[in-house]
C-alpha cells in the first residue's frame, strides 16, 4: 500500500509539472525517439521574440536533432530579420536546419532563410525581392484644404526628417539614400555569405525583383524543390536518423493558470450582471455578436 501511495504521488506530481510546462511555454513533449524541431515563420516580420525564443529552445534541447523553418513570410522590419537570421546561423553551428518555402518567402522572408544547411521551395514558391525600401506619404496639400499647419521644434535640421507635413528636401533624401544603401549591402552581403555565390552576382539579382522558385534554383537561391515532406526527409538525412522522425512545434503561447481563472472568473461576474440589468435601459460598448 505505501509502495502505491508513493506511486500515486509521483504520478500526480509528474502530470503536474507537465501542466506547469505547458502553461510556461516550455513543453516539447517527453524526449522519446529522435526528434525534428519545427519553427513556423509566418506573416509580416514585425518582431522577432518568439521566433528566436523557439530556436534557442531547440539549440538547447539535445533531443532535437535537426531544425526545419517553415517560411511563409513576405519579410518585414530589418531588425528582426537579422535578428532571426543570426539566432539561425547559431543553431545551424550545432544541428542541421532546413527552410521549406510555403507560398512566400521574400525579401525579410528569404533573408532568414539564407543560414540554412538547405533551402528548398515549392517550384511556385514567390522568393527573391532581395532589396530594402521606404515609403512615406505627404500630407501637406490635405492639410492645406482643411486649413491646417504643423509646427515643429526640432533641435536640428534633420531632426523631422520624413515628416509627412513637409516636402522632403535634396539633402532629406541624400540621408535616407545613404541609410537603404548601407542596409542593403548587408542584405547582399548576406546573401552571397549564406549561399556561397560572388558578391558581384547577388547584386545582379538584388534589384527587388521575385522569383519562382523554380527560378530560384536554377540562379542558385535555393537548393531543392519540393514541399514541406521534402524538407522532412532532407533534415532526417542530414542528422542521420533511422526510421520515422517525430516533428516538434513549439507550444503556443498559453497564459498563466492563475491569470486565466482570475480573468475568467471577471468575465463571468459580468456576464451575470449583465444579465441582471437587462430589463433597464442603458448605454453600453457592446458587441452582440458571438461572447
Amino acid at each position: 500500500m505505501a509502495l502505491l501511495t508513493l506511486g500515486a504521488i509521483f504520478l500526480l506530481f509528474l502530470i503536474f509539472l507537465l501542466l506547469l510546462s505547458r502553461c510556461s511555454g516550455d513543453f516539447h513533449g517527453l524526449p522519446v525517439g529522435e526528434r525534428i524541431g519545427v519553427v513556423e515563420i509566418t506573416g509580416m516580420l514585425s518582431g522577432s521574440d518568439p521566433v528566436v525564443r523557439q530556436l534557442v529552445s531547440f539549440k538547447k534541447d539535445d533531443s532535437i536533432k535537426a531544425v526545419i523553418l517553415r517560411v511563409d513570410s513576405p519579410g518585414g522590419a530589418v531588425a528582426p530579420s537579422q535578428e532571426i537570421h543570426d539566432e539561425v546561423i547559431r543553431v545551424a553551428a550545432k544541428k542541421p536546419v532546413v527552410v521549406s518555402m510555403a507560398s512566400v518567402a521574400a525579401s525579410g522572408g528569404y533573408y532568414v532563410s539564407i543560414p540554412a544547411h538547405r533551402i528548398v521551395a515549392n517550384p511556385g514558391t514567390i522568393t527573391g525581392s532581395i532589396g530594402v525600401i521606404m515609403q512615406f506619404t505627404n500630407l501637406e496639400e490635405l492639410y492645406g484644404k482643411l486649413g491646417l499647419k504643423s509646427l515643429v521644434v526640432k533641435s536640428g535640421e534633420h531632426k523631422d526628417i520624413a515628416s509627412p507635413f513637409r516636402p522632403m528636401t535634396s539633402e532629406d533624401r541624400k540621408i535616407l539614400q545613404g541609410v537603404i544603401d548601407d542596409v542593403y549591402d548587408q542584405f547582399v552581403s548576406a546573401v552571397a555569405e549564406g549561399r556561397n555565390l560572388s558578391v558581384e552576382k547577388v547584386r545582379n539579382l538584388a534589384d527587388g525583383r521575385i522569383f519562382t522558385g523554380r527560378q530560384a534554383k536554377e540562379i542558385g537561391l535555393v537548393d531543392e524543390l519540393g514541399g514541406m515532406q521534402d524538407a522532412v526527409g532532407i533534415a532526417k538525412d542530414l542528422a542521420g536518423i533511422s526510421g520515422e522522425p517525430k516533428l516538434v512545434y513549439p507550444p503556443k503561447d498559453k497564459e498563466n493558470l492563475l491569470k486565466y481563472f482570475v480573468e475568467e472568473s471577471a468575465s463571468q461576474v459580468g456576464r451575470m450582471l449583465q444579465e441582471s440589468q437587462r430589463t433597464a435601459p442603458a448605454m453600453q460598448y457592446l458587441w452582440t455578436g458571438h461572447d
